[in-house]
């Protein structure tokens, strides 16, 4: 950890979070062979301080976007673990149905607007709604904002600076995340940038910018918190870069190390660092056992309640195929 100290109260509710999506996603690792789940997955492990770090410091009634590595930003950010589980099995309780599955997520009661699997869709779809919630009115200081994740890939979208240019324009209340892992799939950044300079490129558009190369969850929570509050008395969008390193394969429950375009070495010092781990040292010994029992109670009902759901009825077919 960089040296950063919450209090007991925000270091707790942290740790529980990052331990929740880690061990949420192990086990949708483990049953993904056992053809349960139905649909795609691509897993966060490895990333969950950004979308902790930034969650944490959102209000119950702000929004959030996401992308289709979206399983951590919906858990970071409240979004209903029976109804996620159900979502990944196919099965009528998800959020959607069971029609959308792991890369379409959503949870409107916590603020988890709908995931796309569609590259850099769901940044103008986070502009929007702040558009929306800026017209709300409210005093300054008061007013909801939404915070939009992506990865770096799709900051090479030409939706990505078309965005950017209209939130700055109409000073809309949004943070800009980008997960920067290093990887379009299996693309470094070397391949398809010609400089890695991202945060210097949006601040020509006028946008508050800020770099965090070591993934600390504390860090990221402190930097989204002074953004947030920006953004709350009306100065504007600002942008957030986090390095961070996706442990698994780009999509699958598995690794990709043989697949000759990364190494095992360059994922030694992530995993030495790993910020579930570090924040977990932080803690009591008693309350982290406590937390980490709590988190597998949780995900062994959500497990049984996807389990024991059933499937949706064929009706499900036609309905919000047209607006009412």
């Amino acid at each position: 950890m960089s040296g950063n100290t919450p209090d007991p109260e925000t270091l707790a509710r942290v740790y529980r979070s990052l331990r929740l999506i880690r061990r949420t996603e192990e086990e949708i690792a483990r049953l993904y062979p056992s053809d349960k789940i139905k649909s795609p997955v691509h897993l966060s492990i490895g990333q969950e301080s950004v979308s902790v770090g930034v969650c944490d410091a959102l209000n119950d009634d702000d929004m959030m976007s996401a992308t289709y590595r979206g399983h951590a930003a919906y858990l970071a950010k409240g979004g209903d673990l029976n109804q996620m589980m159900a979502e990944l099995y196919g099965k009528g309780t998800g959020g959607a149905g069971g029609k959308a599955g792991s890369m379409h997520l959503v949870d409107m009661k916590a603020g988890v607007l709908g995931m796309s699997a569609v590259v850099g869709t769901t940044i103008p779809i986070a502009a929007g709604y702040a558009f929306a919630m800026k017209r709300e009115g409210r005093p300054s200081g008061e007013g909801r904002i939404t915070a939009g994740f992506f990865g770096d890939g799709a900051t090479e979208e030409g939706v990505f600076s078309e965005t950017l240019n209209f939130a700055a324009l109409h000073k809309l209340p949004i943070l800009f995340v980008c997960e920067n892992n290093g990887f379009a799939i299996h693309s470094p950044l070397s391949n398809r940038w010609a400089t890695e300079a991202l945060c210097e490129r949006v601040r020509t558009y006028g946008i508050p910018t800020h770099e965090i190369d070591d993934a600390d969850v504390f860090t990221i929570r402190r930097t989204a918190v002074d953004a947030i509050q920006a953004i709350r008395a009306g100065e504007g969008p600002q942008f957030m870069e986090c390095k961070t390193y996706r442990w698994r394969e780009h999509v699958g429950p598995g690794e990709d190390y043989d697949d000759d375009y990364r190494t095992r070495d360059e994922l030694a010092p992530w995993q030495e660092n790993d910020a579930m781990a570090t924040t977990g040292e932080m803690l009591d010994a008693a309350e982290r056992d406590a937390i980490d029992k709590d988190v597998e109670q949780r995900i062994a009902e959500a497990i049984a309640f996807a389990e024991q759901s059933p499937w949706p009825e064929p009706e499900e077919l036609f309905s919000h195929v047209y607006a009412d």
